[in-house]
């Protein structure tokens, strides 16, 4: 126990001390954080360029008067609808029937969140900050059997942990070229003035509360816990958005868009100044001449006052106000072009031409295709953890959608109905009446289903009856399929082929 206690020592200098790289980006991380969330966290951040002359209480009104245009949490948004429109497919019959897993299914972070909800959450706040932390531990109640286990609700669970609190991480690489996590530190919990802090290795695990100032700088250590770490390895899972050429960062997706989404803010607060100044012109007057407020006031001026100097009210035209709003135009259509959502977020795709739109369905579907590769990447981790707390053997497969249905189905549509009109071939204008279907929400069964049995006309009425009842259709499936007929029409049909027959 003295090694472990030496060891964790001389791992760091201070309990809330952090590398490098942390520190690099950790106010990087905080204005992302801002931008997604909006609100008073935006406003708080002070990011409305304060005017030379403004003083701090007509800024802090300017603060309050101008509303922010969330850019940054809408493309977010779109690229989860995406990713989660389809549930990831899940096999578990490598371990059989477990309750456990099932539990775990339905409630991943003892906070009643299902691991498709928990998971969401990590696409989001990877796509923030570019990456996140999740931790997988397990309560130790001295349980002996399964049993035991399942009876207590007593399980592995995960904690999803932001950039912003992971103070310190370290990899080690072996001799085969395979890096490792070999030391993980971050703040687990705050609570007022205090901060509980956890640390790992593979052979010990450390739980530090502290208290600290206003300044946040450490006064004393409340509680200091350490253990061996029986696992022997660190239970974490780094969950990228995409990579970037350091190992435990990850590239944002609204790291160029924050600075945008800022720019638009700012020109907002432009045109609210311009519109208040118009509705509120200003009396410009000498000291020496007094005014009242309101219509109807009298102003009064000394005798001697020189005519080139009297009272005259300064009005505001607001000529301004259109250059601002197409700049601010502008400035959301390159938005779209940075975040490959110019056909769905319906700012550009009124001026965008058919192969622009998609070009932008490709390059969105591309992108949304690497997020669910990581997605998926994390997911196997966590249930390789999983597998290693509950001594289990084997791995399941997870699929998570490796491509998306991104199309503009009004402009397709249009295509295909102008395609069908200067048709030929009975076999192109069945082609294209099968991707109409699909594009209506058809499912692949119901359109093979109105493909093989259309609408009957007259001519073609008993003919097609005849043909499914040789087929074995019975008479009920005949009428589900082709609701237009009666029961009148089909046993017409059945004597025509009797009659042919004789």
């Amino acid at each position: 126990m003295t090694t472990i206690i030496q060891e964790i020592e001389n791992q760091t200098d201070s309990v809330l001390s952090s590398n490098q790289l942390y520190r690099d980006y950790k106010d990087q991380w905080q204005y992302l954080l801002e931008s997604y969330l909006g609100g008073n966290a935006y406003r708080e951040g002070a990011h409305l360029t304060r005017y030379q002359t403004e003083t701090g209480a007509e800024y802090q009104a300017r603060l309050r008067s101008t509303y922010l245009d969330n850019n940054c949490q809408s493309v977010v948004s779109v690229y989860n609808s995406f990713l989660f429109r389809e549930a990831p497919r899940r096999d578990f019959s490598v371990w059989g029937e477990r309750p456990d897993v099932e539990q775990f299914l339905l409630d991943c972070d003892y906070d009643d969140r299902s691991l498709d909800a928990f998971m969401k959450d990590v696409a989001t706040w990877s796509s923030v900050f570019g990456h996140c932390w999740i931790i997988m531990t397990k309560p130790d109640i001295g349980a002996v059997t399964m049993a035991d286990e399942v009876a207590a609700d007593v399980r592995p669970y995960v904690n999803l942990i932001t950039p912003l609190v992971m103070l310190d991480w370290r990899y080690t690489r072996g001799a085969n070229g395979r890096y490792s996590l070999a030391y993980l530190k971050y703040i687990e919990e705050v609570n007022g003035t205090q901060r509980t802090v956890k640390e790992w290795t593979e052979e010990w695990v450390r739980t530090t509360t502290v208290n600290i100032d206003d300044a946040g700088v450490e006064e004393e250590i409340i509680e200091d816990i350490y253990e061996v770490n029986g696992l022997g390895m660190i239970p974490a899972v780094l969950a990228y958005n995409r990579r970037s050429m350091f190992k435990g960062i990850g590239v944002s997706d609204i790291a160029d868009i924050a600075d945008a989404q800022r720019a638009i803010y700012n020109c907002n607060s432009e045109i609210e100044q311009s519109v208040r100044l118009d509705s509120h012109p200003s009396l410009v007057l000498t000291p020496d001449t007094q005014a009242g407020i309101g219509a109807g006031s009298f102003i009064h001026m000394p005798e001697n006052l020189d005519p080139g100097l009297k009272p005259y009210v300064l009005d505001f035209d607001g000529a301004n106000i259109p250059n601002i709003l197409q700049n601010i135009s502008g400035i959301t259509e390159a938005i779209d072009r940075m975040a490959n959502t110019g056909g769905v977020r319906a700012t550009e795709s009124r001026t965008m031409s058919g192969v622009a739109m998609e070009t932008e369905f490709q390059l969105l579907n591309s992108r949304l295709a690497e997020k669910s590769d990581n997605l998926e990447l994390a997911e196997e981790h966590l249930w390789k953890l999983y597998a290693q707390y509950q001594d289990l053997s084997g791995k399941p497969e997870i699929d998570y959608p490796g491509s998306f249905n991104i199309r503009d189905n009004q402009g397709a549509m249009e295509q295909l109905v102008k395609a069908k009109s200067i048709s030929a071939t009975p076999a192109t204008t069945e082609i294209i009446d099968r991707q109409l279907l699909e594009l209506l929400g058809e499912d692949p069964e119901s359109v093979e289903d109105i493909m093989e049995h259309p609408t009957l006309t007259p001519d073609i009425q008993a003919p097609h009856i005849q043909a499914m009842v040789m087929e074995g259709y019975t008479d009920q499936q005949i009428l589900d399929l082709h609701p237009e007929v009666a029961q009148a029409d089909i046993q017409s049909a059945k004597q025509l082929l009797v009659d042919q027959d004789n």
